[in-house]
């Protein structure tokens, strides 16, 4: 062992397993402490000044663990420790920084709907939590591995792949999934070198649910807006030499199923020199049905109508939206058929590759039923759309990291009944992995919530019965030294949070994020 991984193995194990404090009674009314174990002469450890957690009965502390550090693994743990007074959480996360889809993909210009992330801190605070980055599971420990060395394991590891439409042309250059592409400006490691092509004045949103809106959002948004919020420097470069002037944001139902939701529609009528451009025939006869929709859809509804007959504008405002150098429209009932290269003879250059996206070949739909179950059947017709650019929105998907959990391929979840993982007793899941990827932060908090409450009952009823020895990090982390991972601890987190905020007011932003993982690990372990 060199002296750099020696000091950051010692550092880590001191971090994770720090001293449960003695006023920390249980609600058995007895408590946890801990022992610094030093080896005997020639005796070998990996992980120097390493703690063992005891208790003072009988029965042992319940170590669980948390795979994935977004909301619902923070919302789980959170409820695990503040419903069990003896329960350990050790959350693992394969990026040496925490938060998941907070970081990564909530939009640069909604800071507002970070604040949660004060709430996790507070919960990674907790003397019985212990946050582990750079760890994969599936790759360096196992999920059966995992099961040896805590009394519940949790998956919340949310959705990282995409869905496709499986159409011609899907690869071409010039196409690209919403997910990447907020990866992307977002810093995502893995997204940082997608290079959207931007040298188009039209773009094409396929989907009408919210991230579809702010993909578009960022595409039309003012640079002198952007450079104010944690976008990163190299999407700014990007998106100052982008000629995108017009997007279309398109979905294969109507108005009345839409699933942006009122707050980033409206953002998008306030934006600055851009035009909204909706067709009043699209709205027709809504105005008669709009008194009897549940209150979000009837507000929603309502601005659509509105937008679609003023703009969105006051008759103060349309004056100078007149003059707007950019637009967004919304195309309802269609449906991609294929992408269409530059060789079928539309005005877009070509890649240095070879060709790219100059189109988009649209199957005009109808609607059978009503209100959200109607159903988009095809009428026959179709139409061309031109374009440059084509952002794919139609969702995430989760996949599965570890053959030994049972997986739903089509779903796209882990099968559970109620957070309980299927017929493997002491494994749990939450999240967008236990229910697919759909809601909004809140949505995923009562979800986590319920898990942990899963979690706590077993525990408590005795259907998981919490085992003695080394448990939990105690356990792994000698395996982890052994295949030279150097886990990330939440202070280690701390150090990179604290340069990302150094740079960002060296440019006037909130942070600077970084986006390589070397580099993370760099400041991380510094």
């Amino acid at each position: 062992m060199d002296a750099k991984t020696g000091h950051v193995a010692g550092r880590l194990a001191l971090r994770a397993l720090v001293l449960w404090r003695s006023s920390g009674k249980t609600n058995h009314g007895h408590r946890c402490f801990s022992h610094v174990s030093t080896p005997t002469p020639g005796q070998h450890s990996s992980t120097p000044g390493q703690h063992r957690w005891f208790c003072s009965t009988a029965t042992p502390c319940p170590h669980v663990c948390i795979v994935g550090s977004g909301p619902a693994g923070f919302y789980t743990a959170q409820h695990i420790l503040k419903n069990h007074k003896t329960a350990r959480v050790d959350i693992y996360e394969k990026l040496p920084v925490p938060f998941g889809l907070v970081r990564f993909g909530v939009a640069p210009d909604h800071p507002e709907v970070k604040n949660v992330i004060n709430t996790f801190t507070n919960t990674a605070g907790n003397d019985r939590c212990s946050f582990l980055g750079n760890v994969t599971v599936g790759r360096d420990v196992s999920v059966a591995e995992l099961r040896q060395a805590y009394d519940a394991v949790v998956m919340s590891y949310g959705a990282d792949a995409d869905k496709e439409f499986g159409i011609p042309g899907e690869d071409l250059p010039g196409v690209y999934s919403a997910r990447a592409f907020v990866g992307w400006y977002n810093g995502l490691p893995q997204d940082r070198h997608l290079a959207p092509l931007l040298d188009t004045d039209t773009a094409v949103v396929l989907g009408q649910g919210n991230v579809a809106l702010d993909v578009a959002r960022i595409l039309l948004t003012p640079l002198s807006i952007l450079k104010k919020t944690d976008i990163t420097d190299h999407a700014v470069a990007a998106l100052e030499r982008s000629q995108v002037k017009t997007v279309y944001i398109v979905g294969r139902r109507g108005p009345l199923q839409t699933a942006f939701t009122i707050k980033e529609l409206r953002e998008m009528t306030k934006l600055p020199g851009c035009r909204s451009v909706l067709d009043p025939a699209d709205f027709a006869g809504l105005e008669d049905k709009v008194k009897s929709m549940p209150r979000p859809r009837k507000r929603l509804t309502e601005l659509l109508i509105k937008t679609a007959q003023t703009g969105g504008a006051t008759a103060q405002e349309r004056q100078r939206l007149a003059q707007a150098s950019k637009e967004w429209r919304l195309k309802f009932l269609r449906s991609p058929l294929e992408i269409l290269p530059t060789e079928d003879g539309l005005e877009i250059l070509p890649t240095e590759d070879g060709s790219r996206v100059s189109g988009i070949q649209l199957g005009v739909n109808r609607l059978e039923g009503s209100d959200s179950s109607a159903r988009a059947v095809p009428s026959g017709e179709t139409e061309v759309l031109s374009c440059g650019l084509v952002l794919r929105s139609i969702g995430y998907k989760s996949v599965p990291i570890d053959t030994t959990i049972p997986f739903d391929s089509q779903k796209g979840v882990i099968p559970n009944t109620e957070g309980r993982v299927t017929g493997c007793k002491g494994l749990y899941c939450s999240g967008w992995v236990r229910r697919g990827p759909t809601g909004v932060i809140a949505t995923t908090m009562t979800d986590g919530f319920e898990t942990g409450k899963a979690v706590v009952d077993d525990l408590n009823t005795g259907a998981l019965q919490p085992q003695e020895g080394a448990r939990g990090q105690e356990w792994v982390l000698p395996l982890l030294h052994n295949k030279g991972v150097q886990a990330v601890t939440f202070e280690d987190w701390n150090r990179i949070d604290s340069e990302e905020v150094k740079r960002g007011e060296e440019v006037g932003k909130p942070r600077e994020k970084i986006i390589e993982v070397e580099e993370m690990l760099n400041v991380a372990l510094s």
